[in-house]
């Protein structure tokens, strides 16, 4: 794309992606059917669709996953989640409940269970695949019974709610069921947490060495293109397991949480009423659109970060 100029002088600007399609490729998702899940303040779902863009019926996004040089541009299904780590970080500083996002998962495991509690983390609309901007947040189920540990753990669980319904919308747009799910960041860390993923999706969850995947993914287009590593095939060798959870979770108790979280979601919606049209069924705008993105969706560029890695990788060559 150039060169640098100033401190970086002739360093070449070889790898631009933005965020979570640098960390599809830092997950060396590189073939149809791959996907990747990045846990950060939001959440967010991709899969590799192949060489032909599908256009989703499902409330997804229809996106570019990738583009090396002159080859064929590789597409990609996308699902955002508005609150991930952010709801547990709401936790620790308005409901202080928690000191930090590691006694999270204490927590959770005092609980042993959710109790019975559902909490839908609507703060701002439900994203994908709902795209309901009049949903906001609720926590159902709650009886006496309820501590601060029940209210934590049905936060982390949350997540892996809002994962199996987005994964289950690219399953039917794609037509491919998903046989295993790369995770990275930073709530990765939680092992109670994925393990409940790996449960509720009834699929292995592999969690890599380096869960920054998206610093990784920026870096390894870098290297192709100035030839520190020659093909995908080098780049699938540099990817490491940690840990990889399986599911644990008997079909009937997995079936029981799911109907059970999505009556929750429902409890959720149509919250927010047009002044005037209340008992009337009419939310503030209806739902948003996939396209619209009415709720403070934001896509960042690995721009700079695509020049600085390129600088690493041609030092690297050398």
């Amino acid at each position: 794309y150039g060169t640098c100029v100033g401190a970086l002088e002739g360093v070449p600007v070889s790898g631009i992606l933005g965020d979570q399609q640098a960390a599809l490729f830092g997950q060396s998702c590189f073939q149809p059917g791959e996907a990747k899940c990045t846990y950060g303040t939001g959440q967010f779902l991709m899969m590799n669709t192949g060489l032909t863009p599908t256009p989703s019926k499902n409330g997804l996004l229809t996106t570019v996953g990738f583009k090396l040089g002159d080859q064929p541009c590789v597409y990609a299904l996308e699902g955002a989640v508005a609150y991930c780590g952010s709801l547990i970080q709401w936790l620790r500083d308005n409901l202080k409940v928690i000191k930090d996002a590691q006694e999270s998962e204490k927590a959770a495991e005092r609980a042993g269970d959710n109790g019975g509690m559902y909490f839908v983390p609507a703060f701002a609309g439900l994203f994908a695949p709902h795209w309901d901007a009049t949903a906001r947040g609720c926590m159902v189920g709650m009886t006496a019974f309820n501590t601060s540990d029940h209210v934590t753990r049905a936060a982390l669980e949350a997540a892996a709610y809002q994962a199996k319904e987005v994964i289950e919308a690219m399953a039917k747009d794609s037509g491919v069921a998903l046989t295993a799910l790369q995770v990275d960041g930073g709530m990765t860390a939680n092992n109670l947490l994925m393990q409940f993923q790996a449960d509720m999706l009834d699929t292995p969850v592999s969690r890599p060495v380096i869960p920054e995947t998206t610093a990784l993914g920026a870096a390894y287009a870098a290297g192709l293109a100035v030839g520190v590593w020659k093909d995908f095939g080098e780049l699938k060798k540099q990817w490491a397991l940690d840990r990889k959870f399986e599911s644990k979770m008997e079909g009937a108790v997995r079936q029981k949480y799911w109907t059970e979280w999505q009556r929750a979601v429902e409890k959720s919606k149509g919250w927010v009423v047009v002044e005037g049209e209340e008992g009337k069924g009419k939310g503030v705008g209806g739902g948003v659109g996939a396209g619209g993105l009415g709720v403070g969706f934001t896509l960042m560029t690995g721009l700079a970060l695509g020049g600085v890695l390129g600088w690493v990788a041609a030092s690297r060559k050398k």
